[in-house]
């Protein structure tokens, strides 16, 4: 991987991690199309700059993530995070082999596009103002509807937004949640990575470390202002746009993958 590269793939993290268009899917479909060696340090690298990305939800939301009193909303993000903790530990290879699948990605692209046409009229009354309203069940079963982004191309974003609205949150509500709940996850997800490549691999070189540093640097700005324009965007325009955009990726990349420019 050149410096160029884990630029280039640090900015896709940045603007795709938490709009519901799916990060991985994203990146997958950047890798491929630059012909970037499918090697261990790619996988991990794509998973490790998710910590810059996360640091922008932390800076933004400061208060709310430092504020000690409010301890339910700990507890809340715990409660939310474990079935993504049970069903990642339980299903690690057959997930790290689904992100081998282009046609996976296309097909979900698709999939979660024609759902996000449709989605703001199909929860409507929402009663869930703020992360504050929010119930441990709630969390728990927004929790179980992240897990669904295990398969790429579907966005943890997009799942856990619509298992917010599901429960009755508003679309901010539920954007926000679901911001607030990618941090743990993305957390636990890239400790494990990295413990699981310095296990298999040993240290990484000081280039890799070099090429690490730049990509979580590049994320944690490029998510900075993608969150501020996602929230901004939602609150006038909904998820229709993001559905059409969806729906027309995964037509291109399946064209792509038909007529052999990229790989199934």
């Amino acid at each position: 991987m050149t410096v160029t590269e884990s630029i280039i793939i640090a900015i896709v993290e940045g603007i795709t991690e938490f709009i519901p268009i799916s990060s991985t899917g994203h990146m997958i479909i950047t890798e491929k199309l630059l012909q970037m060696p499918e090697d261990e340090f790619t996988k991990v690298f794509t998973v490790a700059i998710q910590l810059g990305a996360i640091l922008a939800v932390v800076v933004l939301y400061a208060k709310k993530f430092f504020n000690f009193s409010q301890w339910q909303f700990y507890v809340k993000l715990a409660v939310a995070v474990l079935p993504a903790l049970i069903i990642g530990f339980l299903f690690s290879k057959k997930i790290d082999a689904l992100l081998d699948s282009s046609q996976t990605v296309a097909i979900s692209m698709l999939a979660g596009g024609i759902i996000l046409i449709f989605i703001d009229k199909a929860f409507k009354n929402p009663e869930v103002h703020n992360e504050r309203e929010v119930s441990f069940a709630k969390a728990f079963i927004i929790g179980i509807w992240q897990c669904v982004a295990m398969i790429p191309g579907i966005s943890r974003s997009a799942a856990s937004i619509i298992g917010g609205m599901q429960q009755k949150l508003t679309r901010s509500a539920a954007a926000e949640f679901s911001f607030f709940l990618a941090v743990p996850t993305m957390l636990a997800a890239t400790v494990y990575k990295l413990y699981k490549y310095t296990k298999e691999n040993g240290a990484f070189s000081s280039e890799q470390i070099k090429l690490l540093s730049i990509g979580n640097i590049v994320a944690f700005a490029v998510a900075l202002l993608a969150i501020k324009f996602f929230i901004t965007f939602l609150k006038k325009h909904g998820f229709r746009v993001w559905g059409v955009y969806r729906i027309i990726v995964g037509i291109a990349l399946l064209v792509l993958i038909y007529s052999g420019w990229i790989k199934s």
